[in-house]
């Protein structure tokens, strides 16, 4: 159950589902943000990725259980508006923003936003067990050994880890502490304040794939899983098991990378480049092997991040691996992790068990750019209440 502060989660085995998904909703104590009761009535949130090469918008309706995709669209932006995550023009991703809304007719102004990549930490620590009330002040003792920021400069939230079945570390509490840097929660939050909506949850990619899976996935939640979502700059990778986040990393690598290894080497501009990347040409050998380069570097990155969490976690067998994100359907890439790691490896669907019906987005279309939505769809189905 939540503290009473709101501003962390103990999970335990007892939690239905649903509480667990939601454990890892946000970062809490964020400055300008409505304060808001874990048990407030449900009210629909809309769902804003702001990526370095879009911003995707998700709309989605909760009835009974059962999820009903309202709106998604995305708007591409210029190369140079957001540079590995840094906002360059704050003018332009406000209009983008607001042409979003005002193409979809969006009415929702609360809204649950995100961060990835440098401006963000997730690290698991061990402590000692000790009571609830002091928890908080061990943490944030503790995090200043981890973070490599000024303490004062971040926004810390944690959870506790279940229990380990592994008896050498059951006489240890497991954490997972993120921190986020205040100036980066500040910056997204007051772009989208100027576009006219209010946010309310401040949530991380990776944990908002993870919420997304969570309900498009519910009959493999006990199997470990790496949700792998390659955006434009940055991919994360989340480890799941249990219906609980196991292991997370960000890593500086994204489908631009392969925008750049084929502008560079085939003399071509970037928006050519992007174009090329995309395509599904056979007779061009140095695209071919542009493309095979770069899957090899990005398969790499995932197979070492997976290595190291089987040396530091109990849970060995990995069932699957499912990307998101744009850079999860560039050809070849799945067939690479899966001939190197030999595990299932799928290119995720984000809206399956949604309705889609009621979007008027080309069914056709929807499936092209679903692997664009993880993160859209996985903020849209927070709640406002959600920490």
């Amino acid at each position: 159950m939540p503290n009473k502060s709101g501003t962390r989660w103990v999970v335990d085995e007892k939690r239905s589902r649903s509480e667990r998904m939601s454990m890892l909703a946000s970062l809490t104590n964020l400055a300008d943000m409505e304060s808001l009761s874990l048990f407030s009535p449900q009210r629909q949130l809309l769902g804003l990725d702001i990526g370095s090469s879009s911003i995707k918008l998700v709309q989605i309706k909760e009835h009974r259980g059962r999820y009903t995709l309202q709106k998604f669209a995305v708007k591409e932006l210029e190369p140079e508006v957001i540079v590995d995550g840094t906002v360059m023009d704050e003018g332009r991703v406000v209009s983008a923003i607001k042409e979003l809304l005002a193409e979809q007719n969006v009415k929702l102004k609360q809204v649950a936003i995100s961060i990835s990549g440098h401006a963000v930490i997730v690290k698991k620590i061990s402590l000692p067990p000790m009571p609830d009330e002091e928890l908080d002040a061990q943490v944030k003792l503790s995090a200043e050994q981890y973070i490599p920021f000024d303490i004062n400069e971040v926004n810390l939230d944690f959870h506790v880890l279940p229990p380990s079945e592994n008896p050498d570390e059951q006489s240890e509490m497991s954490i997972v502490l993120v921190a986020a840097k205040k100036d980066k929660i500040n910056e997204l939050t007051e772009l989208v304040k100027a576009a006219g909506l209010s946010p309310v949850v401040m949530d991380v990619d990776a944990f908002a794939v993870e919420n997304m899976y969570g309900v498009t996935s519910p009959a493999t939640q006990d199997d470990t899983t790496i949700l792998v979502n390659i955006g434009a700059s940055v991919m994360n990778v989340n480890i799941v098991g249990g219906g609980v986040s196991l292991f997370t990393r960000d890593i500086p690598l994204g489908g631009n990378r392969y925008t750049e290894a084929v502008q560079r080497e085939m003399g071509v501009s970037f928006e050519e480049a992007e174009q090329l990347k995309k395509s599904d040409r056979d007779d061009d050998h140095t695209l071919a092997s542009v493309m095979e380069s770069v899957n090899a570097e990005v398969a790499s990155e995932i197979a070492r991040t997976i290595d190291y969490f089987k040396t530091t976690s109990s849970e060995s067998e990995i069932a699957r691996v499912l990307l998101f994100g744009g850079g999860a359907k560039v050809k070849g890439l799945a067939q690479q992790l899966r001939d190197r790691m030999h595990v299932e490896v799928e290119i995720a669907n984000p809206f399956n068990e949604i309705d889609t019906s009621q979007c008027d987005v080309d069914p056709d279309q929807l499936t092209e750019m679903g692997p664009l939505a993880a993160v859209g769809v996985g903020l849209a189905l927070r709640t406002v209440g959600d920490r």
